[in-house]
């Protein structure tokens, strides 16, 4: 079975949907836990049009602190979260490789095309990844 679960998560509310079905799995293999999130950059217009110098610094922040607190929830070590800056796909199967996850859990809320079935950002990791994705599907 699975030894190493990693979360990719958004830390939207809708988390809290996948943190039930995240602990289950961990209960029932006994696997190690990692979180993920990633922070896309903004792109350098955004800076000056909203006249905001460092918005990427305050979601990395704020990331962190939510991060943090997903992690007390499921008593994850701070060593085994990772909060990270760019393109979503490829930091989440960088970072499952570099811990050598087994498994990926992300959710899915996508809403039109192939990304009806599965979003977006699930079809890119499920498409890319090494390992095992678990995508959970979010109610609408």
């Amino acid at each position: 079975m699975y030894k190493h679960i990693l979360f990719a998560t958004d830390l939207s509310e809708e988390t809290d949907y996948i943190i039930k079905q995240v602990r289950e799995l961990r209960g029932l293999t006994g696997s190690k836990l990692s979180l993920v999130h990633v922070v896309e950059p903004m792109p350098g217009y955004s800076y000056a049009y909203l006249g905001i110098e460092d918005i990427e610094g305050q979601l990395i922040t704020e990331a962190k602190e939510a991060l943090a607190k997903l992690g007390d929830t499921l008593s994850v070590n701070a060593k085994d979260q990772w909060i990270e800056v760019g393109p979503t796909k490829s930091k989440i199967l960088k970072i499952a490789e570099d811990v050598g996850a087994d498994l990926i859990i992300c959710g899915s809320h996508g809403r039109h095309g192939l990304s009806l079935l599965l979003g977006s950002t699930a079809n890119a990791i499920l498409h890319g990844a090494k390992c095992d994705v678990l995508t959970v599907r979010l109610p609408e």
